[in-house]
């Protein structure tokens, strides 16, 4: 049986897992003034956030649109039992809609399973990273989704932020709007849960904030897959995966950036730990 596994650009992976595990990335829109690029695509990350920084213009994201999600969909079905398309939090995001509304446009083409991961970014691109490993293994469509469902909960992902000023442009910031009026001395620390940004923690320097993120590798319990990731500041995350090898395999770490279209909203300085427990 062969099952095609599709996610957003949202998903951060590395570009060279994408490949290996037969991942179809439908890229999200990034919008400068008028000029427009997708994700990923027209535009790498170096070139994105050196624009953010000191650019005169704060971008704008948009969602793939129905029709790019049919294109992939179509194309895919052509040489698949079935299709399973995992994205980030509808909460956040009109990109599951999209795919909805995408699904809908071939709907006769090939079974097409669609789910709202309720995360985003690396800890999105965990559940995206294990549901491929499935297709690979010959898992059915019913069996890899029942499974989706089981590890969704058990995904958790802790965001050192340097600043809630982009999150707050672009109104994503959700339940962690309570940080925002203290945090002048401060750094934020998120998570996402039920789909959603909620605070986490506060620290008054990176360096304890880095410590918390270490800490909380440490309390967790059978770990199956850990990734760090950042945004601007990859000797800093080079550095967080040394440390971490004394918890876990650091061979075994995923190190990815996030891609512009998170960017947006994180800015630079962001660090931060995903991990999939058993």
């Amino acid at each position: 049986m062969v099952i095609k596994i599709v996610t957003d650009s949202t998903a951060d992976l590395p570009e060279a897992l994408y490949k290996e595990l037969d991942i179809a990335v439908v890229p999200e829109y990034l919008r400068f003034g008028d000029q427009v690029y997708r994700d990923h695509v027209d535009i790498n990350e170096d070139e994105f956030y050196q624009r953010l920084i000191i650019g005169p213009i704060h971008p704008k994201t948009a969602q793939p649109t129905p029709q790019d999600f049919a294109n992939v969909y179509r194309t895919l079905c052509q040489n698949a039992d079935g299709i399973i398309s995992i994205h980030l939090t509808s909460k956040l995001s009109g990109t599951f809609n999209s795919a909805q509304q995408g699904k809908n446009i071939i709907s006769t083409a090939c079974p097409i399973e669609l789910i709202d991961s309720k995360t985003l970014s690396i800890a999105l691109g965990l559940i995206v990273m294990q549901a491929a490993k499935m297709a690979k293994a010959g898992m059915s469509l019913k069996q890899i989704t029942d499974e989706v469902y089981r590890i969704m909960p058990h995904v958790h992902f802790l965001i050192l932020f340097d600043t809630l000023k982009y999150l707050a442009k672009g109104g994503r910031i959700g339940k962690a709007k309570a940080f925002l009026g203290s945090l002048l001395n401060v750094k934020p620390v998120l998570t996402v849960k039920d789909g959603e940004f909620v605070p986490s923690g506060q620290v008054r320097t990176r360096s304890r904030g880095i410590d918390l993120l270490l800490e909380f590798v440490k309390n967790a319990r059978e770990i199956q897959e850990l990734a760090v990731l950042y945004s601007t500041t990859a000797d800093e995350a080079r550095l967080l995966v040394e440390r971490l090898g004394s918890i876990w395999d650091k061979d075994r770490i995923i190190l990815s950036r996030v891609g512009p279209a998170l960017g947006v909203h994180g800015g630079p300085g962001v660090l931060a730990i995903a991990l999939r427990q058993k």
